[in-house]
């Protein structure tokens, strides 16, 4: 790889434009750029965040060990960057990310899709901190890599089949081992409503893209791992409503025993951290994600499988 570098002050803003970063951002990593470039260690730094993070580029079980200190250099930045470094690694990154898709032959109509979730995580930040700042870096991670794919409703990212949940598939009569493909369905925030219809086409994309573009990885399964899935929804939300219709589709891989309310809070109110008595009651989920946890109750992780 050659030294990764950011687009001139002139040319960041379409590319920002491009992965869908929030408009009231622009501006101001625009006029941060500077601190980036001109600073001979801070530029040092981006360089070495952008190495960890494409190391093994485009393997779904790479080297775990560069995106780890990949998110663990990031904390290193200045602080007069607050919250963007991240964000210039990822426009950093993009040349390589596109390049790979360029190889794997992904349109480029689904890589941008696929590369805005820069732009809806940095949302997502503001949302929850009202200021400007990348939320989850080690998420983006698998964007960035190749290992994942906006494909219409649903993200589906190329996995492997863990040792826990191999044993469950194989009761189901799959001839299943760890470390085989597999793909993780995701559920991204502002996407609209998660229909059956807009699953149903999301999965055929899905089949679609990845016998085209990877076809040397046999999909048999595909997983998810949410708190969507959590049985305890069905108390609670009508029977024909597209949460519940979505868990129907899973058969359960395991059940996880320790609580993880902040889950649902961070995804229904945005911030999990929110105190439970407050939390509004304005629609079915929010009455059933506050009123559960005031009544005492916690919500878990779901695990949930199907065959493909």
């Amino acid at each position: 790889m050659d030294r990764p570098v950011l687009p001139d002050a002139d040319d960041l803003p379409d590319v920002l434009l491009d992965l869908a970063v929030p408009h009231e951002d622009i501006n101001a990593l625009v006029g941060l750029r500077g601190g980036v470039t001109r600073d001979a260690g801070t530029a040092r730094l981006l360089q070495e965040c952008v190495h960890d993070l494409l190391r093994d580029l485009g393997e779904p079980a790479g080297d775990r060990e560069g995106v780890r200190r990949f998110e663990e250099r990031l904390t290193t930045a200045p602080e007069a960057l607050g919250g963007y470094f991240a964000a210039y690694v990822f426009v950093a990154a993009l040349p390589y990310t596109r390049a790979y898709h360029r190889e794997r032959r992904v349109p480029a109509e689904i890589a941008r899709h696929t590369l805005a979730d820069l732009g809806r995580n940095m949302a997502s930040h503001r949302r929850r901190h009202g200021t400007g700042g990348v939320r989850a870096p080690r998420w983006l991670a698998h964007h960035f890599r190749g290992e994942l794919y906006q494909l219409g409703r649903l993200q589906f990212e190329r996995a492997t089949i863990g040792r826990r949940t191999a044993p469950v598939l194989r009761a189901a009569g799959m001839d299943a081992v760890p470390g085989e493909p597999c793909l993780n369905l995701h559920v991204p925030d502002y996407r609209g409503p998660l229909t059956p219809a807009a699953c149903d086409r999301s999965l055929r994309l899905a089949g679609d893209f990845f016998r085209r573009h990877f076809p040397e990885e046999p999909y048999r399964a595909a997983t998810c791992h949410s708190w969507l899935l959590d049985p305890q929804l069905k108390r609670y939300l009508a029977a024909d409503s597209n949460i519940v219709r979505f868990q129907e589709r899973f058969r359960v891989a395991r059940e996880d025993t320790e609580p993880a309310d902040g889950e649902p809070v961070r995804f229904v109110f945005g911030n999990p951290c929110l105190p439970v008595e407050g939390l509004p009651r304005r629609t079915s989920l929010e009455r059933a994600v506050g009123d559960h946890l005031r009544a005492g109750g916690h919500w878990y992780v779901g695990h949930g499988w199907f065959p493909l």
